[in-house]
């Protein structure tokens, strides 16, 4: 260290403050640091910090991607949150893990971890539980039943749903469906982000004086295209699908336009709590409730690491809605 400050014609403290992330440092003389361990083939000594402090300053992401594969929206969460831990200084680690919390203990004893979020949170979480009674320190995106008492951060459903109903009643749509992914016979029952969905739905169209009609679908092309047959032939009249279910949802386009409604003309879909990106995938490209998926790494590691810190002033809650993103599969509704 102190051929580093020699070098880059600092103090040592302030080479410690770079190397640990616990002061701000000036731009140009971080760069001057950066570039003094650079030449001197400085690296951190990890394992020694750890040794000294008695912090790794490493978090790990816990998601059950051995029973529930992470799709295309949640990558695109756990990246911002990956990035989010490292302008505060940390490492984050995925972690797949069952979600039945047996192997909480083991990852929370061993040391190598300062804490953990959790991703894809049922509404009743065994982890959630093992965490809280082996005093662990976490943050969850998404929440369970009952979130009093934990820090989080969400997609605000409720509010997600009303304003992307109030978009397809608005376009004159009467008869619309809710489509899911699958939660009976998988590890993932009372998954929290269809079962917030499927009350927020049928609590907005009931208000709105309309038929909730809810389905769900296994995650795939084809069981996009294997509802829309079973949607059809129980409600003939039906004109607009909302999908939570993003794997399934080119499907849901692809066969509308075999079975001559062809969206926007005869039918709309739209798809919540998904990406551009992923809508871009579609012909014509999708219209979307696009999850907000910046903001919730970044508050979720927030809501983390203020607990490591003890810079936490009240416990964090954050709820954030789904932003309307108008593309080519929704339209008026038809006259059928």
């Amino acid at each position: 260290m102190r051929d580093v400050a020699e070098r880059a014609g600092v103090s040592t403290a302030t080479v410690s403050f770079v190397i640990n992330g616990t002061k701000r440092v000036a731009p140009d003389t971080h760069a001057r640091i950066v570039q003094a361990m650079d030449e001197l083939g400085f690296r951190r000594n990890v394992l020694a910090r750890a040794l000294a402090s008695r912090r790794t300053r490493i978090i790990a992401l816990l998601s059950p991607v051995l029973d529930h594969r992470i799709g295309r929206t949640g990558m695109s969460i756990v990246t911002s949150a990956a990035v989010a831990a490292s302008d505060r200084g940390y490492r984050l680690v995925l972690s797949p893990v069952s979600n039945d919390g047996r192997e909480m203990k083991e990852l929370l004893t061993d040391g190598l971890l300062d804490g953990v979020l959790l991703m894809e949170v049922q509404m009743d979480d065994q982890r959630v539980q093992k965490l809280t009674e082996l005093g662990g320190t976490f943050a969850l995106i998404g929440r369970t039943k009952d979130p009093s008492q934990l820090a989080y951060a969400d997609i605000d459903f409720d509010r997600t749903v009303a304003e992307g109903l109030d978009y397809l009643v608005g376009l004159g749509h009467r008869q619309i469906a809710l489509v899911l992914g699958q939660q009976e016979g998988t590890s993932l029952a009372g998954y929290g982000p269809y079962v917030r969905t499927e009350a927020a739905f049928r609590e907005g169209m009931a208000a709105r004086g309309l038929d909730p009609i809810v389905t769900s679908t296994e995650p795939s092309q084809r069981g996009g295209m294997s509802i829309v047959d079973t949607l059809l032939e129980e409600t003939p009249g039906l004109t607009a699908i909302m999908v939570l279910n993003e794997d399934a949802a080119p499907g849901i386009v692809s066969r509308l336009a075999e079975v001559g409604r062809p969206v926007p003309l005869s039918a709309s879909v739209l798809s919540i709590a998904t990406t551009p990106a992923l809508g871009a995938m579609s012909h014509p490209v999708l219209s979307t409730m696009n999850v907000p998926e910046v903001e919730l790494g970044e508050h979720g590691v927030a809501a983390l690491i203020d607990q490591l810190e003890g810079t936490m002033k009240e416990l964090p809650q954050v709820l954030i809605p789904c932003t309307l993103q108008i593309e080519g599969t929704t339209g008026p509704a038809p006259a059928l």
